[in-house]
């Protein structure tokens, strides 16, 4: 299990987690920091002007659900994980890839009043031989303020469990988490994601359309970007009614036919990925204003949107769209493509 405790600069989360170690059994700390620090190091110099904060870096974000899981497998017990998360698009990926890998996260926020956050900034030593360094920090911590008030107004409230550290020590805030905890009053969080795979993978993706025949993208909360409706074949399952039942879960549209295939694409494996065959079908035109508007009912999608075919090479990564071009093109025709790694052969 991970208990994630979230929080604007200010709020405590280290010094609480370093006492909340001693009062949940089996317990150790991880700081993320750590990773974009070492980061810094790898990453050529060009990558790091690119982003303005670590959290930016996929590699990062990848990172810390590789390090999580690894000292999990490793120790067992809690992980406890003192970080700020404020997009949620970033909570949505790293929590998703935790529970790919069937590890439930436990999400609290310290929440102190603001004039407490700022009166800590200030408040911050300064080391006398870093004092233009030490500044920009408190300045930095300043400016993540407005993100955290936007955050806190938003998903975050409602996604985490609220302690008010305003007056709280360190051991007090700790104290209440782990009965937060032991209580069950922190749920885990409802992130879906399927587990990553071990092998080749059949997935089957469905493309509808709108009256003016744009086709349906999809923002799923658990990994970054956006995508077709669909998802893994599971064993013994026909790959069209894998579409048809994926459609359903993430979007509760229900199709009144069995979808016609467009195209077939193999994907070269590219570690850590394993590839596989990807197949796309036809799910025809939406009554996108009645009963075949999507309605997002569970927690795997964040948005949808309808989109044309030059908007979509936008919003999809480039074999994607590329499955995408020929999808609508066997469309146009009447007849499947068969591709590998997005080109027909």
């Amino acid at each position: 299990m991970i208990v994630w405790i979230n929080g604007a600069f200010g709020a405590g989360k280290t010094t609480a987690a370093r006492e909340l170690i001693d009062l949940i059994p089996n317990s150790t700390l991880f700081d993320p920091e750590v990773i974009g620090g070492a980061l810094t190091h790898m990453l050529p110099a060009k990558r790091l002007a690119e982003v303005a904060d670590f959290q930016d870096l996929p590699s990062w974000r990848r990172l810390v659900v590789d390090a999580a899981a690894a000292l999990l497998a490793e120790l067992g017990g809690t992980l406890v994980v003192p970080m700020t998360l404020l997009r949620e698009e970033y909570r949505d990926e790293i929590f998703g890839g935790l529970a790919a890998r069937r590890i439930p996260v436990r999400h609290l926020l310290l929440a102190p009043a603001e004039t407490i956050l700022r009166e800590r900034i200030a408040g911050r030593d300064i080391p006398p031989d870093l004092p233009d360094g030490e500044m920009r920090m408190r300045q930095w911590a300043y400016d993540r303020i407005a993100p955290y008030r936007a955050a806190l107004g938003g998903w975050l409230t409602a996604d985490a469990h609220l302690v008010d550290t305003s007056a709280l020590t360190p051991y007090e805030t700790a104290r209440r988490i782990a009965d937060a905890v032991r209580d069950g009053n922190v749920p885990v969080c409802d992130i879906v994601q399927t587990p990553e795979p071990t092998a080749e993978t059949v997935a089957a993706g469905v493309l509808m359309f709108d009256d003016d025949d744009r086709v349906l993208l999809v923002d799923p909360t658990y990994k970054p970007g956006w995508e077709f409706p669909g998802g893994v074949v599971e064993p013994g399952e026909a790959p069209a009614r894998a579409g048809m039942r994926e459609v359903v879960e993430e979007t509760g549209i229900h199709l009144d036919h069995v979808p016609r295939l467009l195209v077939v694409d193999w994907e070269p494996p590219s570690p850590p990925g394993y590839g596989g065959l990807r197949l796309l079908f036809d799910g025809g035109r939406l009554d996108a204003a009645g009963s075949q508007r999507p309605v997002l009912p569970g927690p795997e999608l964040r948005g949808w949107r309808f989109v044309t075919e030059q908007e979509a090479a936008d919003l999809l990564p480039p074999v994607r769209y590329e499955r995408l071009r020929w999808a609508l093109r066997a469309r146009e025709r009447g007849a499947a493509f068969y591709l590998e790694a997005g080109a027909p052969v």
